[in-house]
């Protein structure tokens, strides 16, 4: 066991043995304020760990910024950055370790290899902006953006070092009269009112330093800081050599006033455009066939041809670099979402897969005003059709072939409205609660006994799938969940309440106290007939697992297992739950089979924040808010241990989704990435679909529906939509 701390003497913090429980192999670099050292965790991860000079750790007001440092590093996403693995900021000499990433810094790319070709320089600009996007919604403001903090991976663009970042609500206690930044990056507003510096800072920083990838040098130049300092507030920056389609756009990026500059995600939306000429070498471009779009009111109308989509691409891999910083984020909730149109198929025949978009109107929660949330339908699949509700939609069967609205369920006493392309709109009351047809945390739509049920408001109510009439519908006020089973509903109360109706009639099957406060419900398969009831012990380091018939009631046998679990799967013979520490951090999956009432559990050698999973096989599949997809073999015949890790692109995915060999996840801006279920290689993703408010934040994430070899998916843009599975790659 390695000791927590051993310092040698002299320049500890250059060549320290450990940092908490890392042995430190080797320097990777060294800077003003400490070291990087190469370290390996014991299950064998790579790690870069900071560990800050005793000269500064002796510092009061350095080790507050440090903390702020570990601080954002946690908050902001670790789809742009590497993911933070542990950190301890009041140590003698504090230090945070991160993920490893391989490649080089932008820094270290230009000076080896001089000025990127334009497809690259776009591609960078892309990715930086989508990291800015995330780390601002994250309440993040960098504020040091530049060559050397942006690491080239293989998936795309790291930002790194968040060491002078800062919340956007900091009151900036700490730096009166310090100059704060790399000037030649920095934006006007830093030199003139640091207390002023926003997220519009970071903007101007990132046209800076695509200036630099596309020049070799910066739009302010000059060998000293002092002349820099007055040409950014002063002069207009200096882009010869720039692509000409891009001068427009890093200008905007390089104004003077912050209220001038775009937003991360208009620049975004400005680099997926096509360009005037197709750079040399690197194909950018691909068209993608054009969707028909079906809107929610009386007449389909069809869409204007599909803008040009730029595929991600990938940086260089050379040499090595720290990253350090990624972390919170939104819980997520299981909705729907999809894919995009495969590309390149402009020729394809009559009977090749056709995309559609349906959109479904009132699908919003917010109004407009930036940062509103937003609420993407949801949808379920089953009886050949997908059923979607949206905020006031309490429900609508879609065509899955062609996208058209089948019939849309108003809510209350109605029946449903039919007719194929038909409003998708309904303007009754959802049940009882909130009188506006919208959709709560409850109401992604299930089938059970045969029917549709909808949970709206303090109502659940339930429809026939195939005409949308109305069948019976219970209030729920007074129940804290409602779960189902294959032909069971459970109304379950706070404290251990429950009551089984029939899914198909509505009636009372049974009713008992079962479990207790904090009890979670999942339903088992059709063939065993049963439903679980999983209770955590008071201070979480037990859990009960009951199951219960569901067609009596009667509590068939207890088990138990150690840790705080809850569970995500149940398929015959085993339930899958996850395991999560004191900090909230999913450490193991446990396999819990019910034939022999023992537990396997399998340790993640990295915990993930705040994970979601999916088993299929005996694999599970984790996503985490920071981006991780991360693959447990956890079968009885198998050797319990991490099968591959991916770092995504997408930062708080949805909970993943396993079909076809495949994983499935979708991010907030409605895209939707297709993995190998095998070996975790990335597939494919689809463009973003944002709608006109591209600054709202996603209240809850939809899932991927797959069926007869389409994905079937919802967005933030009101739209249910749907692509052909079989092309991840052309998408």
């Amino acid at each position: 066991m390695a000791p927590l701390r051993s310092f040698g003497p002299g320049q500890e913090a250059e060549h320290p043995d450990y940092a908490g429980q890392y042995r430190l192999e080797s320097c990777l670099g060294a800077g003003g304020m400490g070291v990087v050292h190469l370290a390996t965790s014991a299950s064998g991860l790579r790690l870069a760990v900071k560990v800050v000079h005793a000269a500064y750790a002796a510092d009061p007001e350095f080790r507050a910024r440090f903390q702020q440092e570990v601080s954002a590093a946690r908050r902001v996403s670790g789809a742009f950055t590497a993911p933070v693995v542990d950190a301890d900021p009041n140590a003698e000499l504090p230090w945070m370790a991160t993920l490893f990433i391989p490649g080089p810094t932008l820094a270290e790319q230009v000076k080896r290899n001089g000025a990127m070709e334009p497809g690259e320089v776009r591609r960078l600009g892309a990715g930086l902006a989508e990291a800015l996007r995330d780390i601002h919604r994250a309440g993040v403001v960098h504020r040091d953006l530049k060559p050397s903090n942006v690491l080239l991976a293989p998936d795309g663009p790291k930002v790194i070092d968040f060491g002078i970042s800062r919340p956007t609500d900091s009151d900036v206690r700490t730096e009166t009269g310090k100059l704060i930044g790399s000037p030649p990056f920095m934006a006007p507003e830093q030199f003139q009112r640091p207390r002023e510096v926003g997220p519009a800072a970071d903007v101007f920083a990132m046209g800076a330093v695509l200036a630099h990838a596309a020049t070799g040098r910066g739009p302010f130049d000059s060998n000293s800081p002092y002349i820099v300092a007055y040409q950014v507030v002063h002069n207009e920056p200096d882009l010869a050599g720039v692509p000409d389609d891009l001068v427009p756009l890093i200008l905007r990026c390089l104004a003077k006033e912050p209220a001038e500059r775009p937003l991360p995600a208009e620049v975004m939306d400005a680099l997926r455009q096509p360009v005037p000429a197709p750079a040399p070498r690197i194909p950018l471009q691909r068209r993608p066939p054009e969707e028909t779009h079906i809107a929610a009111g009386p007449r389909p109308v069809t869409a204007a041809p599909a803008r040009t989509r730029r595929r991600p691409g990938r940086a260089a891999v050379a040499g090595a670099a720290l990253v350090l910083a990624v972390g919170g984020g939104l819980g997520v909730r299981e909705l729907v979402s999809s894919e995009a149109p495969p590309a390149g198929s402009a020729e394809a025949s009559p009977e090749t897969f056709r995309p559609w978009s349906t959109a479904l109107t009132g699908t919003g929660t917010g109004t407009g005003t930036a940062g509103a949330q937003v609420t993407p339908p949801v949808c379920t699949s089953g009886e050949g059709a997908l059923f979607c509700s949206a905020p006031g939609v309490p429900a609508a069967r879609l065509d899955p072939v062609d996208g058209r609205i089948m019939w849309s369920y108003k809510g209350g006493d109605a029946d449903a409205e039919t007719g194929a392309g038909d409003s998708g709109s309904s303007s009754g009351s959802g049940g009882r609660g909130d009188g506006d047809g919208s959709v709560d945390a409850k109401a992604l739509p299930e089938l059970s006994g045969g029917l549709l049920h909808i949970t709206s408001g303090d109502r659940l109510s339930t429809v026939d799938p195939r005409s949308g009439k109305q069948r019976w519908g219970v209030d729920i006020s007074a129940y804290a969940a409602v779960v189902h089973g294959v032909d069971t509903t459970l109304l379950v109360g706070e404290r251990g309440a429950v009551r089984a109706l029939d899914s198909a009639t509505g009636k009372e099957r049974w009713s008992a106290p079962i479990g207790g406060l904090g009890t979670q419900w999942i339903g088992g398969s059709a063939r065993a007939g049963v439903l679980y009831a999983v209770t955590p012990s008071d201070d979480g380091t037990t859990t009960q697992v009951s199951a219960v018939s569901a067609e009596r009631g009667t509590v068939l046998w207890t088990g138990s297992a150690a840790g705080n679990l809850s569970p995500f799967s149940a398929p015959d013979g085993a339930l899958y739950l996850l395991s999560t520490n004191a900090d909230q951090m999913v450490d193991a999956i446990v396999r819990f089979d019910s034939g022999k009432r023992s537990a396997r559990r399998v340790p993640l050698p990295t915990p993930l924040d705040r994970a979601s999973a999916a088993q299929s096989g005996g694999i599970a599949y984790l996503s985490d808010v920071g981006g991780s997809l991360v693959a447990v073999d956890t079968r009885p015949s198998g050797k319990g241990s991490e099968l591959w890790r991916l770092e995504t692109s997408v930062s708080r995915p949805s909970r993943p989704v396993v079909a076809g060999g495949r994983v499935y996840v979708t991010g907030p801006d409605g895209r939707l990435l297709a993995t190998d279920a095998d070996s975790g290689e990335p597939l494919g993703q689809t463009r973003p679909r944002l709608g006109g408010d591209t600054a709202r934040v996603v209240a809850e994430l939809p899932l991927p529906v797959v069926m007869d070899g389409a994905v079937f998916g919802s967005a933030p843009d009101g739209s249910v939509f749907a692509v052909d599975a079989g092309s991840p790659a052309a998408w």
